[in-house]
């Protein structure tokens, strides 16, 4: 047992360099998914560093080729979910708490989005201080897809995105390039990813702001400014049948791309998606949002569609998940609200009230 634990510890690579302090997401054949096990590490090293004078910045990164991190462990929430167990909660609660400490962490929090980001992935790094895209990234929460809902803060952060064009991607799941992440607010600097092993040497010894300043470039081209007209019209529906009904008749092409995407997507899923980012727009900060979400990913665990959506996804990867309901029109407004209920009081996250951003010089 103990050797186990020894393994899961080095799942997450803590390290200081000169006034840097390193996380290293170390699990590259699983494109670094996230356990428990990991959120608890984590928290511990900022626990530590935020009190450690000579660590002056964070950075968080991901071992392997492949990306910083594809989500959380999918395998042991399906496990979990068939069990009807408490793991999958224990492990939110954990997690959306790490997303909101990292939010407000009093000292410059660099996030290296490289390659894949989905999912918890955007959870540790779009809520940072400093996010650096690369030509390589691929930003997204894909969670409709398993018939599961935006969380670790995601539909906080897509609800600011300009006009609809975080609600294109939560429903469709999409993932975003380098300048479409900047863009819609998931990022703020592009860098080649040539040039990040010189930047992280450089933030060894220098503030952010200086260390940064020779190697930003601009992204290159996105697609969403491009796409922009037709989204917010097109997604500015009330419902997501009416969202369906305007893509399909707006006669662009790509809106016919995304209307066949949202088809295959869980019809629960879609329509609580919906209402959770145009709850998130009225709720206020961080904390607010991230209790909502607690309460979307329990109600998710109970659903048929999250156990099928992870097994025609993932386990047996047949890509042919069947939903229940099967259509938009059989889910009710009531089934969606269940989602939003309050949940027993001692279940309930809370989170300490954000009545002002925190000031991070950097």
């Amino acid at each position: 047992m103990r050797a186990a634990a020894v393994e899961e510890d080095r799942h997450v690579l803590v390290r200081v360099e000169g006034h840097a302090g390193h996380l290293t997401l170390n699990r590259p054949g699983a494109l670094n998914a996230l356990s428990h096990t990991m959120v608890l590490r984590i928290e511990q090293a900022l626990t530590a560093w935020e009190n450690d004078d000579a660590v002056h910045t964070v950075v968080i990164s991901g071992a392997g080729e492949r990306g910083l991190c594809a989500g959380g462990d999918i395998r042991s929430i399906h496990a979990d979910a068939r069990a009807g167990g408490t793991a999958s909660a224990d492990f939110w609660r954990d997690e959306y708490r790490l997303n909101a400490r990292i939010a407000r962490y009093p000292k410059p929090y660099v996030a290296l989005m490289d390659g894949i980001v989905m999912g918890g992935g955007v959870g540790i790094s779009a809520h940072g201080t400093v996010r650096i895209v690369t030509e390589r990234s691929r930003v997204a929460m894909p969670e409709t897809g398993i018939g599961f809902i935006p969380d670790v803060g995601g539909t906080y952060l897509l609800a600011l995105a300009p006009g609809e064009l975080g609600t294109h991607l939560a429903l469709t799941g999409a993932p975003v390039g380098a300048a479409d992440a900047l863009l819609c607010g998931l990022a703020d600097h592009f860098v080649p990813a040539e040039r990040l092993d010189r930047l992280v040497t450089d933030l060894a010894g220098a503030p952010v702001h200086e260390a940064l300043a020779p190697y930003v470039a601009e992204a290159p081209p996105g697609q969403l400014a491009a796409r922009q007209e037709w989204i917010d019209h097109c997604y500015a529906a009330d419902t997501v049948e009416e969202i369906l009904d305007r893509l399909l008749a707006s006669g662009e092409p790509a809106a016919g791309e995304a209307a066949a995407t949202l088809a295959a997507k869980s019809p629960t899923a879609l329509k609580v998606t919906l209402a959770a980012l145009r709850r998130a727009r009225r709720l206020g900060p961080l904390e607010r949002v991230l209790e909502q979400e607690y309460r979307v990913s329990c109600a998710a665990l109970g659903s048929a569609d999250l156990v099928e959506g992870i097994r025609a996804q993932v386990i047996d990867k047949d890509r042919s998940p069947r939903w229940s309901p099967g259509t938009l029109a059989e889910v009710a407004e009531e089934d969606v609200a269940r989602y939003f209920a309050p949940l027993e009081a001692d279940r309930e996250l809370r989170l300490a009230p954000a009545d002002s951003l925190q000031e991070v010089p950097w």
